[in-house]
């Protein structure tokens, strides 16, 4: 399982020109390899007219599918200039289509190479990534007398705090990565002098967008 990688949140759409051939970049994030080609064909009927249809994913905990295309560009010129972009970027779980439209001028096998890679760049640079950690949902209760201490040590850690309840005693959710699982539940343990009742919810990734916690289905910003 990997702690922590980065991934398209909101995939959008890169133009650049190039001595008047036009390259279209198309990002998206995939799942599985049935969501990547069903991309792909989506792109290329959507792009019916175009030249190229090239493209590139990386699918996988450890990458385990890995597939480019040069739609008849020269080999070598296009679909793997576009996939080193996403290897490069460290992403996962993602899927790139550049369209080219022919302008007239043929670029050569090095202003190919060039020009799908930074479409796929500027692909990128209009989409919105974020990076999944797996974390675990701790659930701590105490009583009123042990919250300050166990407030100081969440806001002390930039904790994000998920619920909290309180009855006749306070109960807390909270999410952290789960490498930090042991030492966070013994410095509690240790702030409170074993007052606070620990325990662990459930596992799963979440990501941090500009403060706010995602998780499950709010992944997937598209």
């Amino acid at each position: 399982m990997l702690e922590r990688y980065k991934t398209i949140y909101q995939g959008n759409v890169g133009e650049i020109i190039e001595k008047k051939s036009r390259f279209i970049a198309t990002v998206r994030l995939v799942e599985n390899e049935e969501e990547a080609l069903a991309f792909i064909e989506e792109m290329r009927k959507k792009y019916w007219n175009a030249t190229h249809n090239c493209f590139a994913y990386v699918i996988g905990e450890h990458r385990e599918i890995v597939r480019c295309s040069d739609d008849g560009e020269p080999s070598g010129t296009a679909g793997k200039p576009m996939l080193d972009v996403l290897l490069g970027e460290e992403l996962y779980n993602t899927a790139v289509v550049v369209t080219r439209y022919f302008g007239g001028t043929l670029l050569g096998t090095g202003g190919l190479v060039r020009a799908y890679s930074k479409a796929v760049q500027e692909g990128l640079a209009q989409s919105r990534i974020i990076e999944k950690q797996y974390g675990t949902i701790l659930e701590i209760g105490t009583d009123y007398q042990g919250l300050g201490k166990i407030q100081y040590i969440i806001g002390e850690n930039k904790i994000p705090l998920l619920d909290s309840q309180y009855t006749d005693v306070v109960t807390l959710q909270v999410l952290l990565p789960v490498g930090d699982k042991e030492r966070f539940a013994a410095e509690l343990t240790e702030g409170t002098n074993g007052r606070a009742r620990i325990e662990e919810k459930e596992e799963l990734y979440y990501g941090v967008l500009e403060g706010q916690v995602l998780l499950g289905d709010a992944l997937r910003g598209e």
